[in-house]
């Protein structure tokens, strides 16, 4: 067996002293523990000891990767997590050579965010029946997307305490702590929920915000399926993504002033890069109009 140390090291780094998200923890470390068992396997390092990699290891388990279909991204992401991790077994004391320090990153070119129109929006939102337990219920997680920008997982992870409707906010804790206003129509969707739907459908003792037909809380599988029958209901023929409530909140808002800063604490953004590329993809639909309305942009 390899020495767990390291990997429980740096997934406490990862999710006390960074204060990523509880996802991007549990993608990192299962990209660590992947390899780690595929060293297990390898007969020069049959004891999955991190302490005896070398740059040529992880080339090697890299080309493995790639020849079994594995996306440019998910390597990318990979090789991030290992010199994420060899970073931080030097900070923990090994002092050998960091192996991962000369693997280049995988270059890719990252899917345009799916955006729904402000019409689209309107549309989607209008589907659930607020008079049925489960309408009633969805109604107020879509709203509550579309007004925070919040990650599905985030979504879910809400509990009832979570929400104050009085002051209208809610206080999202899957990662970085933040508190996000929510406009009035979704107060009242979680309202309505909260007398109307939730008493008939949580179990006693239940504390999350959202939960399914069993009782318990909701899952991303089941918010997943949840959102694609009401787009296909509203007729809406885009790429279904789970985050793409999140991605229109973000454009919608910028497109109607809001600041950059304040949008990535929102959106609980640890770095501006990762918000501006919503304000790069504004700047590229006005030119797109420019270049298709303006007399003289052919020439």
């Amino acid at each position: 067996m390899f020495d767990a140390t390291y990997i429980d090291n740096y997934k406490d780094y990862l999710a006390n002293q960074k204060c990523v998200s509880h996802n991007t923890v549990s993608s990192y470390i299962r990209d660590i523990t992947q390899f780690s068992e595929h060293l297990q396997n390898d007969e020069a390092n049959q004891t999955g000891n991190f302490e005896r990699v070398t740059k040529e290891d992880i080339q090697f388990y890299i080309s493995l990767l790639q020849g079994s279909g594995r996306s440019p991204a998910t390597i990318s992401r990979f090789i991030a997590s290992l010199k994420s991790f060899f970073r931080r077994m030097i900070d923990d004391g090994f002092d050998g050579p960091n192996p991962a320090a000369e693997i280049d990153t995988v270059s890719y070119v990252k899917k345009t965010p799916v955006i729904l129109s402000r019409e689209e929006v309107e549309r989607l939102l209008e589907q659930p029946g607020i008079n049925s337990i489960k309408g009633c219920r969805d109604k107020a997680m879509l709203e509550t997307l579309y007004a925070t920008g919040i990650r599905v997982s985030e979504l879910i992870s809400l509990d009832i305490s979570d929400v104050n409707l009085i002051t209208g906010l809610i206080t999202c804790r899957n990662g970085k702590d933040r508190t996000i206003p929510l406009y009035a129509t979704a107060v009242r969707a979680i309202s309505h929920y909260l007398s109307f739907s939730r008493p008939a459908m949580a179990v006693a003792g239940e504390v999350s915000l959202f939960v399914n037909t069993g009782g318990g809380r909701m899952s991303r599988q089941g918010f997943w399926k949840i959102l694609k029958s009401y787009l296909d209901n509203a007729q809406i023929n885009k790429e279904v993504t789970p985050q793409m409530l999140r991605h229109s909140f973000a454009m919608h808002l910028l497109e109607n002033g809001a600041d950059l800063h304040s949008l990535k604490e929102m959106l609980g953004h640890t770095y501006l890069a990762s918000t501006q590329v919503y304000a790069r993809m504004i700047n590229q639909n006005l030119k797109d109009v420019y270049a298709k309305a303006h007399p003289r942009a052919q020439f």
